[in-house]
């Protein structure tokens, strides 16, 4: 893969879709030399009224909930154990005008640290879910390496993208980011509803398959995610590609008040080690 990613957000490449490319705010928008059309909208801050309050139907990020995936990564032939932990902390972040939860998402390979992400996510009005950057750290051996990966919106050209629909519907196809300085373009279609999927911890309905790849990844590879109403992401796979990741949903909870407030501490701690390392995470606000 051109990034290391965690699960929630793992690119893949190039498949030929017929895309909605949309634009967040209107200090982002897309450049003249994009390929496909960008369609404004939303359009600005004011279509954002309540963004912290996130309860899309198929990614609901409600404050103290935790998903824990399991399965594996093969790459080159080598097969090793991934386990991704997925936290919404109670904390926002203001980016390009509008406060965006804050969500921490730690990726573990063999049981070892491999990157930690801050990932920033904002409801507009109509339900839409958007996403407005990534914080993610890097690690080998335990040892901090660098945040190259790092994007926020309306810096460095880089540029919001939808990531979950209100109502998908089988067809739609729609921008999930870009940022061309790091060769970051996630794109995403609807191809299948109404599915039944079962997991280790339990069997849903209404079920939304997406695949999702990346017009800069050369290997051709698509990873599909299956979404579960009122749960969100519950199974991940893949398909071509370099890299082969097969992942579930094994445990899915609500933290205790203590055990929230412990992991706002670390998106606190995180947050001050990226504006310290990172110019250009340095002109964001801190979280709150």
């Amino acid at each position: 893969m051109s990034h290391r990613r965690s699960v929630a957000f793992l690119t893949a490449s190039l498949v030929a879709l017929p895309l909605l490319v949309a634009t967040a705010t209107a200090g982002s928008a897309g450049s003249s030399d994009d390929p496909i059309p960008a369609v404004a909208h939303p359009s600005s801050v004011d279509d954002f009224t309540h963004p912290t309050r996130i309860d899309n139907a198929y990614f609901p990020l409600k404050p103290g909930t935790q998903w824990v995936y399991e399965g594996s990564v093969t790459e080159e032939g080598e097969t090793v154990p991934h386990r991704v932990v997925f936290t919404v902390s109670s904390l926002t972040k203001e980016i390009d005008g509008v406060r965006t939860r804050v969500i921490w998402d730690r990726d573990y390979a063999d049981g070892t640290l491999e990157e930690a992400e801050l990932a920033f996510f904002a409801q507009a009005d109509d339900g839409d879910l958007w996403r407005f950057g990534e914080y993610p750290e890097e690690y080998a051996d335990g040892v901090f390496e660098g945040a190259p990966n790092l994007w926020i919106t309306g810096m460095a050209r880089a540029r919001a993208g939808l990531y979950m629909l209100d109502d998908p519907e089988v067809g739609d196809s729609y921008e999930q980011g870009l940022v061309r300085p790091i060769e970051f373009w996630d794109v995403a279609e609807v191809r299948a509803e109404d599915l039944r999927n079962c997991v280790p911890v339990g069997c849903y309905h209404d079920v939304v398959r997406i695949h999702e790849t990346s017009p800069f990844d050369p290997a051709g590879g698509t990873q599909t995610k299956f979404y579960a109403p009122r749960v969100g992401l519950i199974r991940i796979g893949a398909i071509g590609g370099d890299a082969q990741e097969v992942m579930t949903l094994r445990r899915m909870k609500v933290l205790s008040d203590d055990q929230l407030e412990w992991v706002d501490a670390e998106v606190r701690k995180m947050d001050r080690h990226g504006r310290e390392v990172s110019d250009l995470y340095a002109r964001t606000e801190p979280v709150r």
